[in-house]
């Protein structure tokens, strides 16, 4: 048997933060229920037509001064995930990773600019109050890259924990939806008119969504028996600032070298989490690259329809309920899929189905042509 080229990562814990649940388990639950977050609302100070999100309500929220919004559900969800963990935060082995794509960008619209506001805007300044908070040694990272971000925080922390830099680390990202994210995707006229519905030939847009994730990884052997996150890659198709590949190539390439990286082949893996945002572009190149590498007959599903897209926390909270669909053997279905509507074709149910899984593969695109895919399996 050849040398072990890099160390094994496994999942100790995680937490899903949303508006239908604190916990993991709580979202898992509701899933399996078919309850999700995405609803209509009308708020004048975000938007001046009705729109479809899955947003917090304010009783969801622990009011506390000290912190934004977007500080808040990071200290929720990590402060849930690490009661379920045996991690000491207090020493050189651990590292703590904040993924997100605008963190606390709504101060802009709240508070008159000044320089403190512009350092307590930086994405630095959260991460450092978060690990200060926890009383993590290390300095944190941010992973910031567009809607990939959550993906790439989860294969950040797998290098360095396969090279020996780190025992631990503890992955989290978050999102909120403020009036300056909200018109930004109303100007691309990428925001569905109703629920979205990823996939289906009546998709029309996306829905944005509140949320956060985190999930905590370890080479420690004692958690050898539990699910490893067994490899990643990344891509950019450099095709253009907000619109995807329209081969789905550079994603597919991604997905190839996922499955090289984890040692394993298409027929290893038994279902999908899709990045399935609910519009033409994305899910026509997306199913294009699932064809290309050879996994057009595996189940597939996107949770958007449930989630919205909470955009940094994606890739994420996506990844925790797959794990979670891992361990139960349930594949959850996608909401609002009726008929097919790409081009090429893909294994894509509204049911839930019992599922016997081994591996699973999670894959993420973003503007500026950046794609992500990750292999997590037992």
């Amino acid at each position: 048997m050849s040398e072990q080229r890099f160390k094994d990562v496994f999942i100790v814990a995680d937490n899903v933060y949303s508006p239908i649940g604190k916990t993991t388990a709580e979202n898992f639950i509701n899933l399996k229920n078919n309850v999700g977050g995405v609803k209509r609302h009308e708020q004048s100070t975000m938007s001046a037509h009705p729109f479809y999100a899955a947003l917090f309500g304010d009783e969801q929220l622990a009011p506390n001064s000290n912190y934004t919004k977007f500080e808040r559900l990071l200290i929720v969800s990590i402060g849930d995930a690490l009661k379920r963990a045996d991690v000491d935060l207090h020493n050189n082995n651990t590292v703590l990773i904040i993924s997100t794509t605008k963190g606390n960008i709504s101060l802009l619209e709240t508070e008159k600019y000044s320089e403190n506001l512009k350092k307590r805007i930086a994405l630095t300044t959260s991460a450092q109050l978060l690990a200060n908070h926890f009383g993590f040694k290390q300095k944190p990272i941010v992973v910031s890259n567009a809607c990939i971000s959550g993906v790439l925080g989860i294969i950040t922390a797998m290098r360095l924990l396969r090279s020996g830099l780190y025992e631990n680390a503890i992955v989290a990202g978050a999102d909120v939806i403020s009036r300056f994210i909200l018109s930004g995707f109303q100007s691309f006229q990428a925001l569905s008119q109703g629920v979205c519905r990823p996939f289906d030939k009546l998709h029309d847009g996306l829905n944005l969504g509140e949320g956060a994730g985190t999930i905590i990884l370890t080479t420690n052997k004692k958690y050898a028996e539990t699910i490893q996150v067994k490899g990643g890659s990344l891509s950019n198709d450099a095709n253009h600032i907000s619109g995807p590949s329209r081969t789905g190539g550079e994603l597919a390439w991604a997905i190839s070298r996922s499955m090289t990286d984890a040692g394993i082949s298409a027929g290893d893996i038994d279902f999908i989490s899709a990045h399935g945002t609910g519009t033409v572009y994305n899910d026509e190149m997306e199913a294009n690259a699932v064809n290309i590498t050879g996994l057009a007959d595996v189940p597939l599903n996107s949770l958007k329809g449930y989630y919205g897209h909470t955009l940094g926390a994606a890739g994420l909270i996506e990844t925790i309920v797959s794990v979670e669909s891992l361990r139960q053997g349930i594949f959850l279905g996608t909401p609002g899929f009726e008929n097919a509507g790409e081009s090429h074709r893909l294994n894509v149910s509204a049911e839930h189905r019992n599922l016997s899984v081994q591996n699973f593969l999670k894959t993420a695109s973003g503007f500026g042509g950046c794609n992500a895919a990750l292999v997590i399996g037992k």
